[in-house]
């Protein structure tokens, strides 16, 4: 049953990334950003509210997961470098880890206070 759920969630979230991925910006990953941060926002939401093995697995593990995307972050850096945009490139990994975890944090202090 967990391995459905898990691909359920799967399926939605890596659908709502492409979607959300294919707007915005050709010259910055704005799309990527965007599903990232939006992603570790409700991770944190997630984690705070300890959501049941189900929900957990088709949500956070499912969703989330297929939603949220580590290589491709990791490609567009290095797209932006081999660009020459090395500033670009700096800021967009920065602000992706500084502000997930910020996001992460908000998420979860919503729900706990």
């Amino acid at each position: 049953m967990n391995i459905l759920l898990l691909g359920a969630g799967g399926f939605f979230g890596a659908i709502a990334r492409y979607i959300i991925s294919t707007y915005g910006n050709k010259t910055f990953p704005y799309g990527t950003l965007t599903v990232n941060l939006l992603g570790s926002f409700l991770l944190g939401i997630a984690v705070a509210i300890e959501l049941s093995t189900v929900y957990n697995v088709l949500f956070a593990t499912g969703f989330l997961g297929a939603f949220t995307t580590f290589s491709t972050m990791q490609i567009e850096a290095l797209k932006l470098f081999d660009d020459k945009k090395r500033f670009k490139a700096t800021a967009y990994l920065i602000l992706t880890f500084s502000a997930g975890t910020l996001a992460a944090a908000l998420g979860y202090m919503l729900v706990i206070f």
